[in-house]
């Protein structure tokens, strides 16, 4: 079977995300989205690990579902075109910060476990080194390596993914405090690394520039902080739902059919710059400044592109697997609507676009223009079909502030 995962999300306990984070509304969003597969986040917290133990129920090998009850109320709360089954994978992001080889280094790391009595283990052996209980992305003075091998003796069916890996205050990669192999990073221990997170800022085809990451297969996941920001990444499979399945595919690719991505230059660490300046360079102009802001003379943050083409040994990528670069619909509708994505406007067309057409993802890949017209009218037809072509206008993003892809020239809307 074809489905959508996210794995890398976060629940309520983690710091600046929405307490409305549950499982509830994570399944309800899921199914407006499309995403069939939903990673818990935060499988470290306490609090967290009570209220899945409580509202979910073993599902099929390593998979969990929402309780009967608590499914048919948000079934009950779906356009009917969106309902489709909905399971849920033990997931966890843990912050790693520690020093090695004379220097600070901050990694994220996402951990996947295949059962509660793995978690349970896992999660004692990392109260003794740290607070657990204080953030659902738990920050550990611990080495990366380390953290992979309690993952290890914690279940040998773990698997382990480091994250976000080009960001550059918090990743593998990352310019402020990252490494430059993964070798460096993982040490005796890298075989047990067989994927690698992207990151809103990355795609496939810039990741392919370094033949170092040749083995390795890239996944792609939203990192939501409410859920409604579910599926802007995700990976699509073609195996059953089966933990040992899905794992399998992300380490051969057998069954692992590709990515949904952001334009990357959406993602807030793409170009270089200094926000509080509003200074956003690209790579070579921040090169030729000496990698300082030209307006305030402090340090710039390097971004993921400057990043990729430090480490990079290719001009073109060599291959990669299937990607699909698209725009979340409420911020289609929102540039169209002329009003904030938020919004009562926006949320009630894209609410009528999903009861006439489907979960989000298939409207925005899959949806013929006319059907589209049909339920929305020309604006968002042309606006999809422009989108699919990669017929889009970039405004890249820079020292955390996310950038702008829009679809129409100022003006261009009045006219049509």
């Amino acid at each position: 079977m074809t489905f959508f995962a996210d794995l890398h999300i976060h629940s309520r306990f983690s710091r600046a995300t929405s307490p409305s984070l549950v499982p509830e509304a994570l399944s309800l969003w899921a199914q407006k989205k499309g995403i069939a597969l939903v990673g818990t986040g935060d499988f470290t917290h306490p609090g967290w690990v009570s209220e899945l133990k409580e509202k979910l129920t073993e599902s099929e090998n390593g998979l969990y579902r929402l309780r009967e009850d608590l499914r048919d109320q948000v079934e009950g709360m779906l356009p009917t075109s969106c309902i489709a089954p909905t399971r849920f994978l033990l997931s966890g992001e843990i912050s790693c910060i520690y020093k090695r080889g004379g220097k600070t280094r901050k990694v994220h790391n996402l951990v996947l476990m295949p059962d509660l009595d793995a978690v349970e283990r896992f999660n004692r052996r990392l109260a003794r080194i740290g607070n657990i209980t204080s953030d659902g992305r738990p920050i550990l003075g611990l080495d990366s390596r380390d953290l992979l091998e309690i993952a290890l003796e914690s279940s040998d069916r773990m698997f382990f993914i480091p994250a976000h890996i080009w960001t550059p205050w918090f990743s593998l990669f990352g310019t402020k405090s990252g490494f430059d192999t993964i070798e460096e990073c993982f040490a005796d221990l890298t075989p047990y690394i067989h994927a690698l997170e992207t990151g809103l800022s990355s795609d496939p085809p810039m990741n392919r520039l370094l033949s170092a990451l040749d083995p390795y297969l890239l996944v792609s996941h939203s990192d939501a902080h409410s859920p409604e920001k579910l599926g802007r990444e995700a990976d699509l499979f073609d195996v059953p739902f089966d933990y040992d399945r899905i794992c399998a595919a992300m380490t051969d690719g057998r069954g692992f059919e590709g990515t949904v991505e952001f334009y990357p230059e959406e993602g807030k660490y793409h170009y270089d710059g200094h926000r509080k300046c509003d200074v956003c360079l690209h790579p070579g102009d921040a090169l030729e400044s000496g990698g300082i802001c030209p307006v305030c003379g402090k340090p710039l943050t390097l971004g993921v592109l400057h990043r990729i083409t430090e480490l990079a040994d290719r001009e073109t990528p060599k291959f990669f697997k299937p990607f699909h670069s698209l725009i979340p619909l409420p911020e289609v509708l929102s540039e169209i609507l002329r009003c904030g994505p938020a919004t009562k406007k926006v949320r009630a067309a894209y609410d009528d676009l999903l009861s006439s057409l489907g979960p989000e993802l298939h409207i925005l890949m899959d949806v013929n223009r006319e059907e589209v017209e049909k339920a929305g009218g020309g604006l968002p037809a042309e606006a999809l079909d422009r989108m699919r072509r990669g017929r889009v206008i970039r405004q890249e993003g820079y020292d955390g502030e996310y950038g702008v892809i829009r679809l129409f020239e100022p003006g261009e809307m009045d006219e049509k």
